[in-house]
């Protein structure tokens, strides 16, 4: 039987209470990784940490709830892993904030709040991991940006804004940090049915079904992702066989950016 493919490896996963960074922790454990968890949301954290739990009980999970705009927080989370494990592997920036408004109407303080939590948050945690992946001699790095900061739609400019420059700054990233042995990559989602839209959508007063018919024009294969199909390639871009990947963006959204 093949080694779990992250075997030995400690990763810090943001938004890992509910969606896509939950569905990683999920695919991490399961293939053998040590993760810690951030998220704002204590609640959720709690339940992502007792069911990966129940599902494997030896899994090392720890968590944090903390904002990640929150640069204290962000160090005290990188400093637990790290006295818990002896060190850091990977490190998956998932936490996100959306916005609204038109690009016409949005305020300073919303732009603000925005690149608090998608720019100045994942900065955030690379600067307090870095360290110890440079130490690990095998750091990875994977910004979880989107498919719509290489495509454009109405409505989303704050944060498809703020998701494109997550790839400026990957490539800055691989760049600088290719000589201390840590790469720096990105993945994009596409439309990815996380418990966010489920619950927007029934406040809405739509049901999962009807949700799911919404989005079947947004990419060549005809409906949304599940969280677990993105969490995959984010696992693939940290783990060794991805060793040779560098400064790349990677498309996961079902083909939308070629519509």
């Amino acid at each position: 039987m093949s080694e779990p493919r992250m075997a030995g490896r400690r990763a810090l996963i943001t938004g890992g209470g509910g969606g896509i960074g939950a569905a990683t922790a999920r695919v991490f454990v399961q293939e053998g990784a040590a993760v810690l968890l951030v998220d704002a949301d204590a609640q959720a954290l709690a339940r992502t940490q007792a069911a990966l739990l129940q599902a494997h009980p030896d899994a090392r999970v720890l968590t944090v709830a903390a904002d990640v705009s929150d640069e204290a927080a962000a160090q005290a989370a990188v400093d637990q892993a790290v006295a818990a494990w002896g060190g850091l592997d990977a490190l998956v920036n998932n936490a996100a904030m959306r916005n609204y408004s038109a690009a016409a109407n949005a305020t300073p303080a919303e732009w603000q709040a925005m690149v608090a939590v998608n720019l100045v948050g994942m900065s955030n945690y690379c600067r307090a991991a870095l360290p110890a992946l440079r130490a690990s001699g095998q750091g990875s790095i994977v910004n979880v940006s989107s498919c719509y900061a290489v495509t454009g739609r109405k409505g989303m400019a704050l944060y498809d804004a703020t998701k494109a420059a997550q790839l400026a700054y990957t490539r800055s990233l691989a760049f600088e940090e290719s000589p201390n042995g840590v790469r720096a990559n990105a993945v994009c989602p596409g439309s990815t049915l996380t418990d966010f839209h489920v619950g927007r959508a029934q406040t809405a007063g739509k049901s999962v079904e009807q949700l799911k018919g919404e989005r079947r024009d947004t990419s060549l294969i005809g409906r949304w992702a599940d969280p677990e199909e993105i969490a995959w390639p984010i696992l693939w871009m940290s783990s060794r066989e991805a060793s040779f990947i560098t400064g790349t963006t990677l498309l996961v959204d079902g083909g939308l950016h070629i519509m």
